[in-house]
């Protein structure tokens, strides 16, 4: 079982998520496919099979929210060194290509957000990052093609 690195505001989202889905959601369901069922033929009931999708895919929510909660493995990046690139590290790298400067800060898989520099630790990127000090060279295979950068700063994350 793999652990998930997250954030503590992550965890507590997620766990609120389950928490209402389990016990408010799921009655609210149950008692809508209950009055479905008694409006009689279910072969016809766009109502019933609408309720019995929807408790479908709130299952599979649950059963996957109880999997991330389970595996979580919550971490305060205020607490490492970040000499190093590590979770919450935030990283300005600089393009060796044009010299232009990108920052992304790493995060766990259920935080990440690349259009807003938040990249995930499981990321190609990421695990390139991975460990790297400043002054580091780093070069990252991306869809776009190979890139290299110079590792110009590693601060702890601000706040998202």
């Amino acid at each position: 079982m793999q652990k998930e690195p997250m954030l503590k505001a992550t965890f507590e989202k997620l766990s609120k998520e389950l928490e209402q889905l389990k016990t408010v959601e799921r009655g609210a369901i149950a008692k809508i496919i209950d009055t479905a069922r008694e409006l009689g033929d279910l072969k016809e009931n766009a109502e019933y099979h609408a309720a019995k999708d929807k408790q479908g895919l709130m299952e599979a929510r649950i059963i996957e929210l109880t999997d991330l909660v389970g595996r979580a493995h919550v971490i305060d990046p205020s607490t490492l060194p970040h000499k190093r690139v590590s979770f919450g590290s935030t990283v300005e790298l600089i393009d060796q290509e044009d010299d232009s400067e990108i920052c992304y800060t790493i995060v766990g898989s259920q935080e990440s957000d690349p259009e807003n520099g938040l990249i995930s630790i499981g990321s190609p990127m990421g695990k390139a990052l991975l460990g790297k000090e400043e002054g580091d060279e780093v070069e990252i295979n991306l869809p776009s093609g190979k890139k290299v950068f110079d590792i110009e700063d590693i601060s702890c994350m601000k706040d998202i």
